[in-house]
C-alpha cells in the first residue's frame, strides 16, 4: 500500500467520514460554524495532514475593520465588484469540438442568471465581495459550488468563510478524493467536512512552493498597521491631554506644603476654570515635557507607516490619505497605477476561477468561460479614440462598434 493510500485510510478512520460522490442540489460547508478549526490553529487528528499554521484569524479579522485597512480593502473590493461582467465562448472550445452555437448560447444564458442570483439570499455582489474580502484579509477566498443538474439554474455558490477551510497537502490531483476540508472541532462525524475539487472554488492569493495556503495582502500589512495603531493611539491620548506634557516646580518647599498644594489644585483648581493665583517668594516654574508641536504627535511617522500599509496592498499612498506629493497632473497618473496593480491582477484571478472550478470542473462545460468588462482599457476618450482610428481604417464595422460600446441596432444603450 502506497503512502497516498495511507494517508486516505487513516483520514477516513480518524474523521469517520468517507468522500462520498458529490450530491446535487445540497449544501455541504457552513458559512462559518461555532467553534470552528482554522488553519491559523495547530492541526489536530481530526483535520487534513500538513497543514501549516498561520498568524491569528481573529487578529486579521480585527485589523480589517480599521479605518485604514479598510479603506485599502474597499478600495480593491468595491472597483472588482462594481465591474460588469459576461459569460462568453471561448476562443479555442476544447476537446470536444465546437458545439452548437443556439445551444452554447443558451447555456451561456441560463449561466448568467445562475450566477446573478448564486444561493437563496445572495446576489453575485454580495458573493463576490465576501470572497474578495477574505482573498485580501487571508489570503484565502471560498465558495462552496453545488450543481442542481437544472438547465435553467444549472449551479448555486455558496460563500464560504476561508478560515475554516483545509487543503490536502497530499493530494495528487485525482477528482475522488478530497482536496479540501472545512473544520468545525465537534466531535463525531461533524468535525469535518470532505470537499472534493470539484465543490470548491479556493482562491490563493500569492501562492507559493512551501505551503498550500495563500498570502493576503493584510498579513503582508500586519505588523505595519499593528505599529500604526500604536501611534495613532499615542497621538490621541496626548491630543486630548490625558498625557500630561508639563509640571510646576516649587524650590525650598516642605512636603507638607507640597501636599497641601496639590490638593488645593485638585479640589478648587483642575477642571473648574477658574485661575489660579499663587503667592510665594520665588515664582513657580513650568517644566515642559514636549515642544507642544505636531512633531510630539509623531504625524511624520504615522505618514510613513500608512505608506508602508499602501505599498502592501500595491495602492499608491495617495489612496490612504496621503496627498502630501501629489497633484492635479499625478493624481490621474496614480489612480491608473492603482487600477492596473491592485485591480485587474486579482480580478483576472477571480475570473480564472470562476472559469476552471465552476464552469468547467462543476458544470464540465469547457466551451464557456467568465470575463470582466473594462479591464484592458479605463480611459474612455482613449478607447473612442482606438474605435474611431479601427473604424476609419476598416477594421471594424459600425455594428461591431455599436456592440462594443453597448449600443443595439435601435440606438438605445444596454
Amino acid at each position: 500500500m502506497g503512502l497516498g493510500e495511507v494517508v486516505r485510510s487513516a483520514w477516513s478512520k480518524v474523521t469517520g467520514v468517507e468522500a462520498a460522490a458529490k450530491d446535487e442540489g445540497a449544501r455541504k460547508t457552513a458559512v462559518a460554524r461555532a467553534g470552528w478549526g482554522s488553519i491559523f490553529t495547530p492541526v489536530g487528528a481530526g483535520g487534513v495532514r500538513n497543514v501549516m499554521p498561520k498568524p491569528t484569524a481573529v487578529n486579521l479579522r480585527r485589523f480589517a475593520e480599521t479605518p485604514v485597512a479598510r479603506r485599502a480593502i474597499n478600495c480593491i473590493k468595491d472597483r472588482i465588484a462594481c465591474m460588469d461582467w459576461q459569460i462568453v465562448a471561448r476562443q479555442d472550445l476544447g476537446a470536444n469540438g465546437p458545439r452548437a452555437v443556439a445551444d452554447r448560447n443558451r447555456r451561456a444564458e441560463s449561466l448568467r442568471r445562475a450566477l446573478e442570483a448564486p444561493n437563496e439570499g445572495d446576489s453575485f455582489r454580495t458573493l463576490i465581495e465576501a470572497v474578495i474580502e477574505d482573498v485580501l484579509v487571508g489570503g484565502f477566498g471560498a465558495a462552496e459550488i453545488e450543481t442542481t443538474g437544472e438547465a435553467a439554474l444549472p449551479v448555486r455558490l455558496y460563500p464560504v468563510d476561508g478560515a475554516s477551510i483545509q487543503v490536502n497537502a497530499e493530494w495528487k490531483g485525482d477528482a475522488s478524493q478530497p482536496r479540501y476540508a472545512q473544520v468545525s472541532w465537534q466531535p463525531g462525524k461533524d468535525a469535518v467536512t470532505q470537499l472534493l475539487d470539484s465543490e470548491l472554488m479556493y482562491v490563493r492569493l500569492n501562492p507559493r512552493t512551501y505551503t498550500p495556503f495563500g498570502l493576503g495582502k493584510l498579513e503582508v500589512a500586519f505588523e505595519s498597521i499593528s505599529q500604526f495603531l500604536q501611534a495613532h493611539r499615542f497621538a490621541g491620548r496626548m491630543a486630548s491631554n490625558t498625557v500630561m506634557q508639563y509640571a510646576l516646580w516649587l524650590n525650598e518647599r516642605t512636603p507638607e506644603q507640597h501636599e497641601r498644594l496639590i490638593r488645593w489644585w485638585q479640589d478648587e483648581v483642575e477642571g473648574s476654570g477658574k485661575v489660579p493665583i499663587l503667592s510665594s517668594e520665588q515664582k513657580p516654574e513650568v517644566l515642559k515635557f514636549a515642544a507642544g508641536t505636531d512633531a510630539d504627535l509623531h504625524l511624520e511617522w504615522q505618514t510613513f507607516l500608512l505608506t508602508m500599509i499602501a505599498n502592501a496592498f500595491d495602492l499608491p499612498p495617495m489612496m490612504l490619505g496621503v496627498t502630501g506629493d501629489v497633484n492635479k497632473s499625478t493624481a490621474s497618473e496614480l489612480a491608473d497605477e492603482a487600477f492596473q496593480n491592485a485591480v485587474v491582477p486579482l480580478a483576472k484571478s477571480i475570473a480564472e476561477h470562476i472559469t476552471r472550478d465552476v464552469i468547467a470542473k462543476g458544470l464540465g462545460w469547457d466551451d464557456l468561460r467568465f470575463v470582466w468588462n473594462g479591464l484592458e482599457s479605463r480611459n474612455e476618450l482613449v478607447e473612442a479614440q482606438i474605435q474611431t482610428m479601427m473604424l476609419n481604417v476598416g477594421v471594424l464595422t459600425v455594428a461591431e462598434v455599436r456592440a462594443m460600446r453597448g449600443i443595439d441596432e435601435a440606438g438605445i444603450r444596454d
